[in-house]
This record gives C-alpha cells, sequence and structure tokens, in this order.
C-alpha cells in the first residue's frame, strides 16, 4: 500500500465525471487500499478516487468511530437504487476542502448497488452516517463537491479561502 496525494479545491480534476471500472482486478483493489491508507492518514471517512487524481469510479469509506473495530467498505461503481424520501441535514467536510464545512440535505437512507473488492456484486441498505457519507463520495464521482448543494455565496467564499492558502503554499515553497 502507499499513500495518495489529495488533491485540495479549487483543482480542475475534482470536477471530472469518472468512467466505470471494467473489473475490480489487482490495479483496481491495489487503488483501494492505496485510498484507505491514504483516508485512514488524513483522518477521514470516505475518500474518491478523483481526489486522488483517478478518473474511476472507486470509493472507499469507513464511518467507524474512534475507538471501533474499523469497518471499511471498498466500492467500485456504486450506483443508488433508492433514496428516502426522508431528508437529513448534516455538517460536511472534506479532505479536498480542508478544515470547511457546511450542513447539506440529503436522503437520510439509500439502497446501494456495488462491485466489492472481490468483484463481487454486493447490495446493501446505509442510513444516517454511512448513507450521508457514501452520498457524498458519490457526487466526486460525478464532478460535484459538497460546496455544489450550498448558497453561491457560501461556496464562493470557501473557494476564495481555498486558492488563496494553495497560492500561499506556492509561494512559501518557492523561498
Amino acid at each position: 500500500m502507499a499513500l495518495r496525494e489529495i488533491i485540495t479545491a479549487p483543482d480542475p480534476r475534482l470536477k471530472i465525471k469518472t468512467q466505470p471500472v471494467a473489473r475490480v482486478d489487482a490495479e483496481v483493489r491495489r487503488l483501494m487500499d492505496d485510498m484507505l491508507e491514504t483516508m485512514y492518514r488524513a483522518v477521514g471517512i470516505g475518500l474518491a478516487a478523483p481526489q486522488v487524481g483517478i478518473a474511476q469510479r472507486v470509493i472507499v469509506v469507513d464511518v467507524a468511530r474512534e475507538g471501533e473495530k474499523p469497518q471499511p467498505l471498498r466500492i467500485a461503481n456504486p450506483e443508488i437504487l433508492w433514496r428516502s424520501e426522508q431528508l437529513m441535514t448534516s455538517n460536511e467536510g472534506c479532505l479536498s476542502l480542508p478544515e470547511h464545512y457546511a450542513d447539506v440535505e440529503r436522503p437520510a437512507e439509500i439502497r446501494l448497488r456495488y462491485l466489492d473488492h472481490e468483484n463481487e456484486i454486493r447490495e446493501i441498505h446505509c442510513k444516517g452516517l454511512l448513507a450521508t457519507c457514501i452520498q457524498h463520495e458519490i457526487d466526486h464521482l460525478d464532478g460535484l463537491l459538497f460546496v455544489d448543494h450550498i448558497s453561491a455565496l457560501k461556496r464562493g467564499i470557501i473557494l476564495r479561502k481555498l486558492a488563496k492558502m494553495k497560492k500561499s503554499r506556492v509561494l512559501a515553497a518557492a523561498q
């Protein structure tokens, strides 16, 4: 396993729509393992392939709380089959938008079909934090960020701050 660099916004690679994987083979499993290691190191609960520069429909999530046994999910080609009418508002953050959070409303429950790390088709019913996290990561696969679900004003403020942070890091590295 290897750590991968997490792309931060604003970056055009985060807006690309991804392609399905043909099958979960050794290369895709390695990507999934690398993404999990990267996510754990960054203290996140989800990571999508575009966040590490890969335009494939692959996500990893683990919503286990601190002190609980890890419960990683390695997911390829996720497809939401059903969404509840009941909505839930969660304060979301993102490893690609560090230190920024906003309330986002999403369906409280979903039914998901996907390929697991053994290339087996699985279906799971998710609710609460797991449902929110999976929907957030699937958004990444479609070129969406959580800030695309909030007002243009709030989104602009966050993206300008991130651009300014990136610029100052580049300038500091050049000195």
